[in-house]
């Protein structure tokens, strides 16, 4: 992210109005490597292909915000690797991590890893060290501390009905895994800012918090969360769960979430209502019918119409609600940056 952008995201989020409203869009593996000609696998293990990968995708769209920006990432598997998950790699699918709580009483066993040393963390580290300079050379900056939320990596470790069944059969053996779960996600956060001073945000991804109730949210997710995005002293909090996200969102002001992006089931002027119009939102067309699957056409008049919904524009930036799909077009992308500078 240069400095220009990252001050136009800072504006935003302070509630300043700016015309034309900004476009951001979360891009990452499932979509960049084949927009860019490359296999997944190519973009994983070739720091120079994914490089290259990224820097194609800012030249050609100057004018938008890239988040969390150059993220360095194995798809699902870098948080859940230092904790033992077997990762499994296909040529041009994105990886899987295997559950390794087969019982819940083996959570006892589990340590919390260290980010230094265990896993993918390492190497992605090494790989924003060794491409930094080429990234600085392009006028950008390394903006952003990622991770996997805690209810996300606690699934990928036991399985998603494993996990549920756990909240209601085991709370305090869920609790107990959550609370390492934190400790690792706030020192692997931790690491990225002492390893990068120019990161100034924080980017947690947790799409299982959309599956539980408000109840369940208050004992397993929100704790935790405001744990994670109080492990650094940073501008920019942002939260992505495009799973329903009408349970989480009146809570994320006070975790300390400034910036939310989010499911396309819900609008604008919903998220705007129920987050009290104190955090600012990243959306938010349908990613896959729309943008992915849909013409230009379809693009432009999906994006007008989101604007048209929304009467207080401030504190929004369009984007989709998720993050970029497979298959996204350039010409896509194109029309919805045309439909975007309309009508304002």
């Amino acid at each position: 992210m240069t400095h220009e952008q990252w001050l136009t995201l800072l504006s935003v989020i302070d509630g300043e109005k700016l015309d034309p409203i900004p476009v951001g869009f979360i891009i990452d593996s499932p979509w960049l490597p084949n927009w860019a000609g490359m296999s997944i696998r190519e973009y994983y293990d070739d720091e120079g292909k994914w490089l290259e990968a990224n820097l194609k995708a800012l030249r050609t769209f100057g004018d938008i915000i890239f988040l969390p920006g150059f993220w360095s990432e194995y798809g699902m598997c870098t948080e859940p690797s230092a904790f033992g998950s077997r990762c499994l790699w296909q040529d041009n699918e994105l990886p899987f991590a295997e559950a390794i709580v087969t019982d819940i009483a083996r959570i006892r066993d589990i340590r919390t890893p260290d980010p230094r040393t265990d896993g993918l963390a390492p190497l992605v580290i090494e790989r924003l060290r060794n491409c930094q300079p080429r990234i600085q050379a392009e006028g950008h900056e390394i903006r952003f501390a990622v991770s996997r939320g805690p209810l996300n990596l606690a699934t990928f470790l036991m399985g998603n009905t494993e996990f549920f069944t756990g909240l209601y059969t085991a709370p305090e053996a869920i609790c107990g895994l959550l609370e390492i779960i934190t400790d690792y996600t706030v020192k692997w956060i931790q690491l990225q800012i002492e390893t990068f001073p120019a990161i100034d945000g924080i980017f947690v991804l947790d799409d299982i918090v959309g599956f539980i109730n408000d109840e369940c949210f208050r004992e397993f997710a929100k704790p935790y969360l405001a744990r994670i995005y109080q492990a650094a002293d940073v501008s920019v909090r942002f939260f992505h769960n495009d799973a329903p996200g009408m349970v989480c969102a009146p809570h994320l002001a006070e975790i300390g979430v400034n910036l939310f992006n989010f499911g396309f089931e819900h609008g604008l002027s919903d998220m705007k209502e129920l987050t009290g119009g104190r955090v600012t939102l990243l959306g938010n067309i349908p990613p896959r019918d729309v943008l992915a699957s849909g013409t230009p056409a379809d693009v432009q008049t999906s994006v007008t119409e989101t604007l048209a919904s929304v009467d207080d524009r401030s504190r929004i930036i369009l984007s989709c609600g998720g993050g970029m799909p497979p298959g996204v077009s350039t010409d896509n992308i194109e029309a919805f940056l045309t439909a975007s500078r309309k009508d304002q």
